[in-house]
């Protein structure tokens, strides 16, 4: 732990805080992203995976394979500041890019495909993904999604449990800043994140119950391993959950980011989130915790409105302006984004964000000047390196 001055009011006083560090320093963060591949020529979906791996071997784990032949998938380095985070991003989408042009190819940063899905995806030959089809069937069909996936870096399991329920109330705004994804199969869903409803299907997707002790959640991951709802551990498919593989908390519940830009502003916010939770300040919406009802209603009502329409407010269960959520969501922790020295970027991005609006309303206004979905994955090409 280490003492750090820090902005406490308008008039400038200070006062002194207790930042939680790891090794010295602030909380970790790390960020997957997911990516869909399309052909330059028509636009549609490119079930071309493995062309792009096989040029990317030198970039070791940063560049893997997903689900399906239709994606690739991005894992930053561990970073300790959003401005490592937001080059290692960048760096990582171009390089990607990159690599898929030599193919005839673009990378999408879309929630879902906008042309060319068929029914049923190629999924990635894999001995782990082919007992996944086996066992679940036609659950993988529409599995060719994108998501957003960040990671705080919490190894002990107390500790962890307190983010993961400090961060569920949440879940439905971080949900509508991140909603990229209104197209499918070639039509608009009336939906801004069509992904989280897909991907809502598997029996151990949507909020994590909120857990009284770290006892409480093992038992619950040993309930949907014993039931076989999930084959492994890597299946608890939570929007928030602990990482099988890494000593990590892990955020699922957004959609791929339209921008680094933009994901960096997720990832500020969560991890202003969790330090705020393993330090036991500011107004806290998990002592009397959500009920999983309401809980599921505000996602579906983020998925569905996006920032564009309104959200429900978990505590009061009333409906509010979508994006004055994100506005309480910045003040609940601005003394912690202070600690990280992330509060002047997050207020920029923030800004940027009201003024760009969402990522699934930038396809819908892509869509809209000429009628023709192309334009949208166009769109989505150089949007995702910019």
């Amino acid at each position: 732990m280490t003492q750090v001055e820090v902005p406490h009011a308008p008039d400038g006083q200070t006062t002194a805080r207790t930042a939680t560090t790891v090794s010295g320093r602030l909380v970790t963060v790390g960020v997957e992203e997911e990516f869909l591949l399309v052909d330059e020529r028509n636009r549609t979906v490119a079930p071309r995976a493995a062309a792009v791996l096989a040029g990317a071997a030198h970039l070791g784990a940063t560049v893997q394979q997903e689900m399906t032949l239709f994606q690739v998938e991005t894992s930053t380095p561990v970073c300790s500041t959003m401005t490592e985070l937001h080059t290692q991003l960048t760096a990582l989408r171009r390089t990607v890019d990159g690599m898929a042009r030599q193919h005839g190819m673009r990378i999408n940063a879309t929630g879902t495909a906008v042309l060319g899905h068929p029914p049923t995806p190629p999924i990635t030959d894999a001995p782990r993904y082919r007992r996944i089809a086996e066992r679940f069937g036609s659950l993988i069909d529409g599995q060719s999604i994108c998501g957003c996936h960040v990671h705080l870096g919490v190894s002990a399991p107390e500790s962890a449990l307190l983010v993961m329920n400090h961060l569920r109330p949440w879940l439905p705004t971080l949900l509508a800043m991140s909603a990229n994804s209104p197209f499918w199969h070639g039509r608009d869903t009336r939906h801004a994140s069509w992904r989280y409803l897909i991907f809502g299907r598997w029996p151990t997707a949507g909020p994590p119950p909120h857990f009284a002790s770290v006892d409480d959640y093992d038992a619950a991951v040993r309930t949907l391993l014993r039931s076989g709802a999930a084959l492994d551990r890597g299946m608890i498919y939570w929007d928030v959950r602990r990482s099988c593989n890494h000593p990590t908390i892990e955020l699922r519940v957004c959609d791929v980011a339209p921008t680094p830009d933009e994901a960096v502003l997720i990832a500020a916010l969560t991890r202003a989130l969790g330090t705020q939770a393993l330090l036991g300040g500011g107004p806290r919406r998990d002592e009397r915790p959500v009920s999983q009802a309401a809980l599921r209603a505000a996602l579906w009502r983020a998925a569905h409105d996006g920032l564009e329409g309104r959200g429900v407010d978990v505590v009061s269960g009333r409906t509010v302006r979508a994006f004055s959520l994100v506005e309480q969501l910045v003040q609940q922790v601005r003394d912690e984004l202070v600690d990280c020295g992330d509060l002047e970027l997050v207020l920029d991005l923030v800004a940027r964000l009201r003024e760009r609006r969402s990522g699934a309303y930038r396809q819908r206004v892509a869509f809209a000047e000429r009628g023709d979905l192309a334009d949208v994955v166009d769109m989505l090409s150089a949007q995702t390196v910019a």
